[in-house]
């Protein structure tokens, strides 16, 4: 794993990066023939099988690989239900004489789960952390859906939920997706001083994201609900070329990376019987379907980078590059049935298409770090990014082509607006930062700032009573920032560390909420905390570790007004292992044991979706697991 320094990573292939990045590398075949396995047993009938055979160097030319798989399986911690998934991965390495290596990788992943229904603040504090989709109780749900469509809530319930969080509430909520992800990268030294690495890779995804809509109706048996179902197919194929090159103290990197990416999704309606809901996990036949509505897009992107790193003196480096970058991405609206199958219920469904372009050709990088008198680094970086524009479903929101319009002001007509107004997402990012390292002592601190641009958000325009659904640019947001870790180790084996962050991120522009444009300056940005702590406490003895963390994250904004919040909360893991060495002709057995959410506490861990003007209208929170179990034993051979 590598991580850039400071927001410039130059080399990294996105075009929705703002900041900096990972990067992950998957560990080569071992020399020797062998392998490992392990099984994992935890809360909520949780278990993982994992195994994994290295042929070992196979021929004089060094042929080596490897191949693995994995089993997941756990109950939902509340609700119906459990997630399963199937993993599967191989990597063939290939050296062509001292020069260089061919590298092949294939990955296979599916899955099928049962979702975690999200929650408004009102429901997870008056309804408890456990509610969740009405699975299997279908006669509340038929019950439920009734009140959401013909206004009111059932009576035990007056006072306690709204009529919208009562729709809010469905029967189930599934969904399963297979990938399959295959590369081929070559790495080779061409000169003495120039070394070539090519990725080609090609990505395949589909799926079925299915849930309960209670705002339907089934035609047939006259239930008051259906089972709406997208069925997502993802064609994703690209390379990456990138050199290399030493020229005295100069450490030059240039490359390219070009993407085509195909999105389809269908939305299909299938009918809940009287007595039986359709099953929401497979069973999806054609005949049975009704096609509502089907988006297509088709995306290019292109990126080239440049960057020198020039070593004025041992351990003072300064780079400056920057990155060019260009995404197109056509499509929208393929079909719209809405009004041909209005005996289902259907509504209006924000049909919009159309294309949107995102460039700019200069995104500047720089760089300076000094490492001095053993165990000191100075650093600071500066760096302008931008982030091109998402793409999603046609009748959710948060995205150019989604949300957008109201039955009497069409979505295209919204989208063609846009178009002739809106600007990509950009940044410009400042760091400095210190940091020590030595036996008995790391310690760290950085500032940074950065100034958002053309931020663009979900609103709600038009006058009162006639108002319709846009994105918007609500202006610029600033953000300022500091982190302090320090780590010490008194004896051997023990170490002991604490880090701090803080993040003021705060809106200068305004948004506009039904007509009104109401001023964010000042507003701090929705779903992110100000105030970050972490402790960690790790003792090593012989074969044995065991670790103790704990984390605090303050509250966070749910609405751009910021006036309802998201609480703060405490989270801690317990953890331990112990090696038992070699044990005939296994080698590293070891068995660990972990608790998460030590002290079972009750808080708001994700959050998913376009956030509230104000108000606490979205279901779009989840509630974080509650205290977990977890043990496993592993061997290599």
């Amino acid at each position: 794993m590598t991580m850039s320094q400071g927001a410039g990573a130059l080399d990294t292939p996105s075009a929705q990066t703002l900041g900096g990045a990972l990067t992950y590398t998957s560990s080569d075949p071992k020399d020797k023939a062998g392998g490992r396995i392990g099984q994992t047993f935890g809360s909520y009938n949780a278990f993982r099988t994992f195994a994994r055979v290295d042929s070992g160097v196979l021929n004089s030319t060094g042929t080596k690989f490897y191949a693995s798989f994995a089993r997941t399986d756990q109950d939902l911690w509340k609700g119906y239900g459990d997630q399963q998934e199937l993993q599967a991965n191989f990597k063939l390495v290939q050296p062509v004489g001292d020069r260089g290596k061919i590298t092949a990788i294939f990955d296979y992943s599916d899955f099928a789960q049962y979702n975690y229904m999200g929650l408004t603040k009102n429901m997870w504090e008056k309804m408890g952390r456990d509610t969740t989709y009405l699975k299997p109780n279908y006669a509340l749900a038929k019950e439920y859906a009734y009140y959401a469509q013909n206004g009111g809530v059932p009576s035990n319930l007056q006072g306690i939920l709204s009529n919208d969080e009562i729709g809010d509430y469905a029967y189930d909520g599934t969904q399963s997706q297979r990938n399959y992800l295959s590369a081929i990268t070559g790495e080779f030294e061409l000169f003495h001083n120039v070394t070539s690495k090519t990725v080609g890779y090609a990505h395949v995804s589909n799926g079925d994201y299915n849930g309960t809509n209670p705002f339907l109706i089934s035609p047939t048996s006259g239930v008051d609900m259906a089972l709406e179902s997208g069925h997502p197919d993802v064609r994703r194929i690209g390379f990456t070329q990138s050199f290399n090159i030493k020229v005295h103290d100069n450490d030059i990197q240039t490359g390219i990376w070009y993407e085509n990416d195909s999105f389809n999704y269908p939305m299909r309606m299938y009918e809940d019987g009287v007595d039986a809901a359709h099953p929401s996990l497979g069973a999806f036949k054609s005949s049975e379907a009704a096609t509502w509505f089907s988006d297509s897009f088709n995306t290019n992107t292109f990126q080239f980078f440049l960057q020198d790193t020039y070593h004025i003196i041992p351990g003072m480096t300064v780079s400056a590059g920057f990155r060019s970058l260009l995404q197109d991405t056509h499509g929208g609206t393929k079909v719209d049935n809405t009004a041909l199958y209005s005996n289902w219920g259907t509504y209006y469904s924000h049909p919009a298409s159309g294309s949107m372009t995102a460039a700019n050709a200069f995104l500047p990088h720089f760089n300076f770090d000094y490492h001095f008198r053993d165990h000191h680094e100075v650093y600071f970086d500066i760096a302008e990014n931008m982030r091109a524009y998402d793409y999603g479903q046609q009748s959710s929101s948060g995205t150019i082509w989604g949300g957008l319009g109201s039955s009497a002001v069409s979505a295209q007509s919204v989208f063609n607006a846009n178009k002739n107004s809106l600007k990509p997402e950009r940044t410009w990012n400042y760091v400095v930062g210190y940091r020590y390292n030595s036996h008995l002592f790391t310690g760290s601190v950085d500032f940074y700032h950065t100034d958002y641009y053309n931020r663009i958000a979900t609103v709600t325009e038009g006058s009162t009573g006639a108002t319709f659904g846009a994105v918007a640019n609500v202006g610029r947001e600033t953000m300022n920032g500091a982190d302090v870790m320090g780590a010490i180790r008194p004896v051997k084996g023990l170490e002991i560390s604490s880090s701090f962050s803080w993040n003021n991120a705060v809106y200068e522009g305004s948004i506009s909420d039904g007509g009104t444009n109401i001023s964010l300056k000042g507003k701090h940005q929705v779903y992110y905390p100000k105030f970050m702590y972490k402790a960690n406490l790790t003792y090593n003895w012989r074969r044995a570790m065991f670790n103790f963390n704990v984390t605090y994250t303050s509250r966070r904004a749910m609405t751009y007004t910021n006036d309802e919040y998201i609480p703060a909360y405490w989270t801690s893991n317990l953890n331990g292992s112990y090696n038992f060495g070699k044990v005939g002709f296994a080698q590293n057995i070891k068995a660990t044991f972990g608790i998460t959410n030590l002290f079972n506490k009750n808080y708001i861990g994700g959050v998913y979706g376009a956030a509230s003007v104000s108000g606490d209208d979205n279901a779009n929170l989840f509630v974080a697991a509650p205290r977990e179990f977890f043990g496993s034993v592993s061997a290599q051979f």
